[in-house]
């Protein structure tokens, strides 16, 4: 009988410390003297010792800092790159038999791959067009990932770090190409302003009198500030009649003078 209670004590024993748990967020990977033998699902599972091993695998969406890397774009112009790849284990068995540390083995390859896609594109490209390299350093880190049973979800490149010199360049280029557009707009505004402006002219000529009120009205705006200062342009010829007629005034005093004279003494 004692015998009895001692082998159901180590049996229990055994069992005690042979249970596992596996979270609802983990795939256990279990082994038998080394071989693979099957996937251990969320909950308590036993794993004998000595005999049995297990790996977890965590099936969550991870994310890798790739470290900042140097690299040359198609254009010959080095710049300073780092991203951050989404990824998560689809298959955890591959992911543990296929690859000794899938973590840093994912890390490396976007670092080789992140240089490679760099180099294939020119400087305003990889400005401009973030997304489009993003999406090429994503297609193939998931191509090859794929044997590994890993997924890669998303990339995307944090910072892109440009030389000093490069960066004077760009805001030259930036403040000339504003300064083009300024242009462009300001002759576009005066190609619209004379075009009204003849269609007026061509207004008033038709209407009688229609100049002479918008003098008139013009004259009214100015007169409303104290501070403004009506000069009127009056054509040269004017001020010669005026002159003339200054000059034939004194003459015709002269005349009337010396008939009045004339008829006292007769």
């Amino acid at each position: 009988m004692n015998t009895i209670l001692t082998i159901l004590g180590i049996i229990v024993f055994i069992l005690l410390i042979s249970i596992r748990q596996v979270n609802q967020y983990q795939k256990g990977v279990k082994f038998m003297l080394g071989k693979y033998i099957g996937m251990m699902d969320p909950g308590w599972r036993l794993v004998f010792p000595i005999i049995q091993s297990y790996r977890k695998v965590d099936l969550r969406i991870k994310a890798v800092d790739v470290a900042s890397q140097e690299a040359i774009t198609k254009d010959n112009i080095s710049v300073s790159v780092n991203a951050v790849i989404y990824y998560k284990v689809r298959n955890a068995d591959k992911a543990i038999l296929e690859v000794e540390n899938y973590y840093y083995a994912i890390s490396q390859l976007a670092q080789t791959t992140m240089r490679n896609a760099v180099g294939q594109v020119d400087l305003d490209q990889l400005l401009s067009e973030r997304d489009r390299v993003s999406e090429s350093i994503r297609i193939i880190v998931d191509k090859a990932t794929d044997p590994w049973g890993i997924e890669v979800i998303n990339v995307e490149l944090k910072d892109i770090t440009l030389p000093e010199e490069m960066k004077r360049v760009i805001g030259k280029q930036a403040e000339a190409e504003r300064e083009k557009r300024a242009i462009i707009i300001k002759a576009q505004g005066e190609v619209i302003a004379a075009d009204n402006m003849a269609k007026a002219a061509q207004t008033l000529s038709q209407s009688k009198g229609a100049l002479h009120l918008r003098t008139l009205q013009s004259i009214n705006d100015i007169s409303s500030d104290q501070s403004n200062t009506i000069v009127f342009a009056v054509p040269l010829e004017i001020l010669r009649a005026f002159e003339g007629f200054g000059k034939k005034l004194p003459e015709e005093n002269k005349n009337e003078q010396d008939n009045n004279f004339k008829l006292q003494h007769e």
